[in-house]
């Protein structure tokens, strides 16, 4: 009995085509993995130590610039429920006015940056136990690290910064920085970023000879100067 069933020859052009779709569907796939590794959201959580400059003021005694460490955490939580920055009070703390600037300053570091902080969770430690912060002149330096983690970036190593942050987003003048450049200096910091603008009770000053110093009019050039990299894309 025949069979009705007749063997039809696959053509050469037929199987090449096939490949050629197999090996496009492939590429594609793997253009597609690249571009989400590429464009992937910065980790949820981010910490870094970072560096302050201020003047402590002894009994009967000169000011002096020191510089000190915060601990800066930076979590971005899934809901909008808006910006909560906590201040912690052990093992140092933070003063009243010093927690008003800062929260201040993120809030306009942000949108010069043009993010949005309505999920953002930032915790601030004082590492040094019985230091309490006082003053305005750390909000800029606190704030763009802030803006640097919520990118999935970091405050170069060395760089540290005084001055505070207007409503429009430039840096304000603060006050006796020729002290707080000379401590940077004595700490090995390799750049200090000051404001463009001398405060009127500063007089003029020399640069210490091995710290980079970076005047800077806004919240744009210090980013750029703390992190080498631009604020906005």
């Amino acid at each position: 009995m025949l069979n009705d069933t007749m063997a039809v020859p696959v053509r050469p052009y037929v199987t090449l085509r096939l490949r050629r779709m197999v090996a496009g569907m492939w590429i594609a796939l793997l253009l597609g993995l690249t571009a989400g590794i590429s464009e992937a959201s910065p980790p949820a959580y981010q910490e870094q130590l970072i560096p302050i400059l201020g003047v402590t003021v002894g009994r009967g005694e000169q000011p002096t610039g020191t510089v000190a460490n915060l601990i800066l955490s930076f979590e971005e939580r899934k809901d909008q429920g808006g910006l909560a920055v906590h201040f912690r009070s052990k093992p140092g703390r933070f003063s009243r006015l010093a927690q008003t600037a800062i929260e201040q300053a993120i809030y306009r570091t942000a949108r010069a940056a043009g993010l949005s902080t309505d999920s953002w969770t930032v915790v601030l430690s004082v590492p040094t136990s019985g230091l309490t912060v006082y003053g305005d002149s750390l909000s800029a330096m606190v704030s763009l690290g802030v803006v640097a983690l919520a990118k999935g970036e970091f405050i170069a190593p060395g760089r540290v910064m005084t001055g505070t942050v207007t409503p429009d987003g430039l840096i304000a003048p603060v006050t006796s920085v020729p002290l707080k450049v000379e401590a940077a200096n004595e700490a090995q910091m390799r750049r200090v970023v000051v404001p463009d603008t001398l405060d009127v009770t500063d007089s003029d000053w020399k640069t210490p000879f091995l710290v980079q110093v970076s005047p800077v009019s806004s919240v744009s050039q210090a980013y750029q100067a703390l992190t080498d990299h631009p604020l906005r894309p």
